[in-house]
């Protein structure tokens, strides 16, 4: 019987070799979500014990379209590092990843902390410093991305890497629900979104986070950054590709791929 610890210690592998490994739901099919996150908390453990820092949280699967494709009915999500950090307007190395996508996103940074249950959209916003325009880079250490719910969140919500816009706006200054976005690879729309595509208004995401994490007696602290949720579907970036997210009243935030 695999544990915690050994499906952990594979996926830590998988992302140093950059070599993907086969989906920990085929190894065990009675692999849960409880189980998956019990493994996403103890690849952090072990990336906060070699130096990193817990910097704020991540919100994924918050599209009906993204959760029907893989058969849920809530989002998930995980932990973001210091370590995942990228400057606005510089280049991640394509070293770095292995099979990545790039999604536009708001990010929220928390002035007070929240801790569910029962947090609203209406907490969230009370409790938001500034807005950000953000570009999320996510991949998977799963093989060709063959991946079930309790895949993703167990791989830390498939997270690798995110890039926030560098002008911090007020979250009353903006309509969050009609916020529209434009995704641009190499120049070229290659997607667009709005804020109520996210479980009606990111707000709502970030209380799902708040109510959920109550669950583990985990808060999301003052100073967090808390990465709302993809607006529109993911992208695959290739060595050299430029991405640029446009956020109507937040700016824009861009990444270029070391080719």
């Amino acid at each position: 019987m695999s544990t915690p610890e050994s499906f952990a210690n594979q996926l830590l592998q998988a992302e140093q070799d950059r070599v993907g490994t086969v989906a920990l739901t085929d190894q065990s099919p009675s692999f849960t979500v409880q189980d998956a996150y019990a493994v996403q908390l103890e690849i952090i453990k072990q990336k906060v014990a070699q130096g990193q820092t817990i910097v704020g949280k991540k919100i994924g699967l918050t599209s009906v379209a993204m959760q029907k494709l893989l058969g849920v009915d809530e989002p998930d999500y995980g932990h973001l590092l210091d370590g995942m950090v990228v400057e606005n307007g510089t280049e991640l190395s394509y070293n770095e990843v292995m099979q990545p996508k790039v999604e536009g996103e708001v990010a929220f940074v928390l002035k007070k902390d929240l801790k569910g249950p029962n947090v609203t959209a209406l907490d969230v916003i009370q409790a938001t410093d500034y807005l950000l325009p953000s570009l999320e880079i996510v991949d998977s250490r799963v093989k060709d991305w063959k991946i079930k719910l309790p895949d993703t969140i167990a791989d830390n919500a498939s997270s690798s890497h995110y890039v926030l816009g560098g002008k911090p706006v007020s979250v009353d200054k903006v309509d969050l629900s009609q916020v529209g976005m434009v995704l641009l690879k190499n120049g070229e729309i290659v997607n667009t979104g709005v804020g109520a595509a996210v479980m009606g208004h990111p707000a709502n995401c970030v209380a799902w986070l708040a109510n959920k994490l109550s669950e583990f007696d985990i808060t999301l602290k003052a100073g967090e950054v808390i990465l709302s949720g993809a607006l529109s579907a993911a992208v695959d970036a290739e060595p050299g590709d430029i991405f640029t997210a446009k956020i109507a009243h937040l700016g824009e935030v861009s990444v270029r791929f070391s080719s």
